[in-house]
């Protein structure tokens, strides 16, 4: 080794040796609050606290009225999935912050426990055993228990996630209290008239066996029909038939349900439209169609390139022209119906009332009979007219038979697959019908008006759902309301053996209302139906036999608001409930089954606010699907998957984090790239409040120094505190939980980290425990704690409670929980705009330091920024008198900064490090060299005279120890 090495290595050696010496002196951070998350095992340690013992805690305690989060059922089948997450940690997340300003939360977790679905898996999980010898109470047993075992899985994995709520006294829409109330809903719409029974076409699922709601469809874009060009025979008209042989004229019709053919009761045409007579150029079958005008050119590749115009005519004198049936050989009649319209098809429209809702009404009007030879399996039955159609369905070979028959009959003119939109059953994923069956509905054209009318002072988040609530609403003009299956609240109606006619009065009603509150539902079965009938009806001299219909789940869970009415009896209110909270499929679901009911019955909206939110995609933006493999299970973000590198357990309030980072209002991307960046922020969080409890480890609130005392960056800090506060109330109120984060994670990465925590390290760690300027930093790092704790605490409530769990000791008001805290104070006297004006001309000043700081790092002139000392030039001015207030050197975090007049010029200075910039007030000459003193071996400033020796105010803090 040279002597030059040896010599540096001796000096490192003792430079080595006295910073250890000097740094237990040093007030570095101490706190029992662990760098390590390990969350898996932590946050369980917070959960009672912060969720079931301060949900009752809440409920007693709180000063203000009841806030009331109205929870939409989940459906009680199955495991729960990234979705659940979102919807239960919105809500719980506005829960909390309602919590800590004082109101008493109420939110009873709800389920929504019958229907199809149940029923089915039930019955599936039943091995070796016939289905079809089943009785109702038998399937009603093993679909009960199917509800109640899922509704035991999901309980406990929504408890996991830390969700606030009443979890022992859920809402079931099985309990045969839930049961009462629906019937009495159902009676007090029947007694208004809005209950009703039809013979009218309804979404049928085959699949399913039942009728469907609009609600429980979902579309394809993707369906393949196969459509058909059909010629029906003319037998009389008052059109001109010149020189058009006898037998030869037909009407030319399409559709893409040729099932429904055996089905057609007339051909509708628009009275006030153009039609004509066309023939082809090669007519050597003398054959003529009348066609809507406009179609002409449409159709020449039907019925040939060259069409010839025969005559032309308005589409009235068509009206009463008779054809034949395509099936049956019968003969019907054209008819006029408006909504035939020219921009598809031959602009005549073959009618089948018994498999269309158009249909139907068109035919209702002239009284015309609807006809539907489909059975709830979706098979044609003995009364289709062709008997080689009997028992086939109709989708399928019910369809190629039709088509088989409308070839032998000479009749078919071309058929072709067509693509198009198609409704399929959202349970089954397979394709439904329209078949007219004897249905109960609900008249939603006698209240949506008025529920039109009182939506619009319900405050909705987004705003552009108030618009899709009202069209939904507005495009229906009844609800079908009755089911064909065993699992499900019955519709309580009798029906006369020989007329079929229902029996639904206010006694028969009542008499079942009094059933269900000894037997609930069950009793429908278990009794005879003497028994189930009023004593006024038992001796009558009629025959009346029990419906087996039960009512729409949508019926089911619309009516929940009868819970809170009940259980809660809030008085005087607006609505029913504060808020309800789901996904924007809701729309035509539950917010709006909930806001008929309760329009119906209580002329209320239920809801004072709604907010909807998307639906959870993947990173790329596609649907969760299992094909796709992408679906993200809760519990392997919470605890981990199999390969803990790859999928490493975030914990629950990463989660939480992931839902309040996001803009719920649209869809929601997740997956591993998302995760990281979000378990990334609470690492910061936790390491922020770290430095802070590591600092306050030794301080308490009767230490904290009075406003007017503070230094001026530390009153500067409280500014920033001050409009950090407000801003993240404001965006919970609004509740805009992705700005509270944004908010959150700026105060937390520029704020504090990159700007007061660096530029206060030096006071906290070098000077006196008890000195002036230390208590101030200590004093603002109080306020902060308090205030950061307190805004984490609703989105990361395990945190925040581990964060309060060390703070507690020194706060001002001490707690079991950070949410019995309430919500922050924030001193008025913080906000402090002059001071704001000066900081914005340091901080600018301060970047333009530390970029000719980082030109000298980079030449190695100098390592760290303590090595460094800075000058400034200015002229005398406002700008020269602010920058001799505030302490320079801490600011830049330099050994020392000056300024000087720009007048006295720089002729001494050698440094190339030199920046002029300007400012509001003038020029501002930045002038960057080393550091000429030694470096202080306590806290490493170069500010000593002498190698080795401690500066001055690590000297007077040792002397004063």
């Amino acid at each position: 080794m040279s002597d030059e090495s040896s010599k540096k290595s001796i000096k490192a050696n003792n430079n080595d040796n006295l910073n250890k010496k000097y740094s237990d002196t040093l007030l570095l951070p101490k706190t029992n609050f662990s760098l390590r998350a390990d969350t898996v095992n932590r946050e369980i340690l917070f959960q009672d606290r912060c969720s079931k013992d301060l949900y009752q805690w809440q409920i007693e305690n709180n000063p203000k009225e009841l806030f009331i989060l109205h929870d939409g059922p989940p459906y009680a089948n199955g495991n729960l999935h990234i979705g659940h997450a979102l919807n239960k940690i919105l809500k719980d997340i506005i829960n909390r912050y309602k919590v800590l300003h004082g109101y008493k939360v109420n939110y009873i977790p709800g389920w929504d426990c019958h229907g199809l679905p149940i029923e089915l898996k039930a019955l599936t999980e039943l091995k070796n055993v016939d289905k079809s010898s089943l009785t109702p109470l038998q399937i009603r047993e093993v679909a009960k228990k199917s509800a109640l075992d899922a509704l035991e899985v999901q309980r406990k994995e929504f408890t996991s996630w830390g969700i606030m709520g009443d979890w022992e006294n859920p809402y079931k829409t099985l309990d045969k209290e839930y049961e009462v109330r629906q019937l009495q809903v159902f009676h007090k719409m029947m007694k208004k008239g809005y209950i009703y029974r039809q013979n009218k076409p309804v979404y049928w699922s085959p699949s399913s066996r039942t009728a469907l709601a609009e609600a429980e469809l979902e579309y394809r874009d993707d369906h393949q029909s196969r459509s058909v060009y059909v010629k029906l025979p003319v037998i009389d008209s008052t059109l001109d038939m010149q020189d058009i042989p006898k037998d030869n004229l037909y009407v030319l019709i399409w559709t893409t349900t040729p099932w429904t053919l055996p089905a057609n009761q007339a051909v509708a045409i628009n009275q006030n439209m153009e039609y004509s007579i066309v023939y082809p150029n090669d007519n050597t079958s003398q054959n003529y169609y009348i066609i809507a005008t406009k179609r002409l050119d449409a159709l020449r590749n039907v019925l040939g390139a060259g069409l010839n115009v025969k005559s032309t005519f308005k589409g009235q004198q068509l009206i009463g022209t008779t054809y034949i049936h395509p099936i049956n050989g019968q003969q019907c009649k054209i008819i006029d119906a408006l909504h035939i319209t020219e921009e598809s098809g031959t602009g005549l429209v073959h009618i089948a009332p018994g498999h269309g809702m158009e249909d139907y009404e068109t035919c209702k009007k002239l009284n015309i009979q609807t006809f539907c030879p489909v059975d709830e399996f979706g098979k044609f039955t003995s009364e289709v007219g062709e008997s080689t159609f009997e028992g086939k369905p109709v989708l399928t070979d019910g369809t190629l038979a039709v088509i088989e028959y409308l070839k032998k009959r000479n009749i078919l003119i071309r058929e072709e697959n067509y693509r198009h939109k198609y409704p399929y059953d959202w349970r089954t994923k397979k394709p439904i019908i329209l078949r007219a069956t004897a249905q109960w509905f609900a008249n939603v054209e006698a209240i949506k008006q008025e529920a039109i009318k009182l939506i619009k002072d319900v405050e909705m988040i987004p705003k552009s759902a108030q618009h899709r609530l009202e069209q939904f609403t507005l495009s229906r003009s009844e609800w079908c309301i009755s089911r064909q299956r065993s699992w499900g609240v019955p519709i309580p109606v009798f029906y006369e053996l020989e007329t079929d006619i229902p029996l639904l009065t206010d006694s028969s009603i009542e008499h079942i209302i009094e059933i269900f509150k000894k037997h609930g539902s069950d009793g429908w079965w278990k009794l005879n139906d003497r028994e189930l009938l009023a004593s006024e009806y038992r001796n009558d001299g009629k025959t009346y036999k029990k419906g087996n219909d039960t009512m729409d789940v949508w019926f089911d869970s619309g009516v929940s608001w009868t819970f809170i009415m009940e259980k809660v009896k809030r008085k005087d209110f607006k609505a029913i409930a504060d808020l309800y909270l789901e996904g924007s499929d809701q729309h035509r679901g539950w917010f709006q089954s909930s806001l008929l009911t309760s329009v119906a019955v209580n002329n209320k909206a239920p809801y004072e606010k709604l907010i909807t939110h998307g639906f959870v995609v993947d990173e790329q933006g596609r649907k969760m699907s299992k094909s796709l493999g992408n679906v993200i299970d809760p519990k392997t973000i919470i605890k981990g998957g199999n390969n803990l590198k790859q999928d490493p357990a975030y914990g629950i309030d990463v989660l939480r984090l992931w839902v309040a980072s996001s803009e719920y209002v649209k869809d929601i991307n997740i997956g591993k790239t998302v995760m990281s960046q979000v378990g990334e922020n609470v690492r910061k969080y936790r390491n922020t409040a770290r430095f802070m409890l590591g600092n306050l480890n030794n301080f308490r609130y009767n230490q904290l120094v009075e406003y007017e005392d503070l230094n001026l960056i530390d009153k500067y800090m409280l500014h920033e505190v001050y409009h950090f506060g407000k801003v993240v109330k404001t965006f919970y109120d609004e509740y805009t939980f992705n700005k509270v984060v944004q908010a959150l994670n700026n105060f937390t990465n520029v704020l504090l980290s990159a700007f007061y925590f660096d530029i206060v390290k030096d006071r906290l760690y070098a000077d006196h425990i008890i000195s002036q300027s230390r208590r101030s930093v200590l004093t603002v790092l109080y306020h902060i704690l308090n205030i950061y704790t307190i805004s984490l605490s609703p989105i990361v409530p395990h945190l925040a409670e581990e964060i309060y769990e060390n703070f507690k000791n020194i706060s001002h008001k001490e707690c079991d929980s950070v949410f019995k805290l309430g919500w922050y104070n924030l001193g008025e006297k913080w906000d402090n705009q002059p001071l704001q004006q000066e900081w914005n001309v340091l901080k600018y000043l301060r970047n333009e330091v530390n970029q000719l700081l980082e030109v000298a790092r980079k030449d190695k002139v100098i390592k760290s920024s303590l090595e460094a000392n800075v000058k400034l030039y200015v002229n005398p001015s406002e700008l020269f008198n602010l920058l001799q207030k505030h302490d320079l050197k801490h600011i830049f975090i330099t050994s020392d900064a000056t300024i000087s007049s720009l007048s006295s010029q720089m002729t001494e200075d050698n440094s190339k490090y030199v920046n002029e910039i300007k400012l509001s007030d003038g020029i501002c000459k930045i002038v960057i060299e080393r550091a000429s003193l030694f470096k202080c071996p306590r806290c490493w400033n170069y500010n000593t005279q002498i190698e080795g020796e401690l500066c001055k105010r690590c000297e007077n803090v040792l002397t004063m120890n």
